[in-house]
């Protein structure tokens, strides 16, 4: 969240418990949308003069880059809203939804997938089960056959171009999956 989380409390007295479980729900909301401006909550109970059950209410207002999500979550036939901590579940649990919801609206529905690094065989050992990868940039990346996708590791030449997720190995940087690019692949 850009500004700090306000939380604010009526006809009762602030309480930092329910203080602690409101700033608990509102810190996962960043899970779901990293670009929350701010939020508001108040934690209202019931008027004293209400005799059936003691309902509370919970309104959270999110400030989002285009608008405002708003839970206002007042359900006077439900009782277990009589706990606080279940009313406060529910009103984020509603505003998570809204939110998930806000965010798929607001991402490009196409699809972008991640371009694997590139790099041509440099080296097989065949004998040994392992062969290295030169990178674009000249490193060099070490692969082991159990490595190499679709059971292409004998396939693979010395210059057949590859794609390779690099993870860091004992001795250095190693390939954990490698993929034979055809033969008529074009390099970017």
């Amino acid at each position: 969240m850009q500004l700090p989380l306000q939380i604010a409390f009526r006809n009762m007295e602030p309480s930092p418990a329910v203080e602690a479980r409101v700033r608990e729900k509102a810190a996962k909301l960043d899970q779901f949308y990293d670009r929350i401006m701010a939020c508001r909550v108040v934690v209202e109970a019931p008027h004293r003069h209400h005799h059936k059950g003691k309902l509370y209410h919970i309104r959270i207002d999110l400030t989002v880059p285009d608008g405002e999500l708003v839970v206002s979550h007042e359900h006077p036939q439900d009782h277990a809203h009589e706990d606080i901590y279940v009313a406060i579940r529910d009103a984020f649990d509603a505003l998570q939804r809204q939110l998930e919801d806000y965010a798929r609206r607001q991402r490009v529905e196409v699809k972008t997938h991640e371009v694997l690094p590139h790099g041509r065989v440099s080296l097989l050992a065949p004998e040994q089960d392992y062969g290295m990868i030169t990178t674009l940039d000249g490193r060099e990346i070490y692969f082991h056959r159990h490595s190499v996708l679709d059971d292409a590791f004998d396939k693979l030449e010395v210059g057949s171009e590859v794609h390779f997720a690099e993870e860091a190995g004992e001795q250095g940087p190693q390939a954990s999956t490698v993929r034979l690019l055809g033969k008529h692949h074009i390099v970017g």
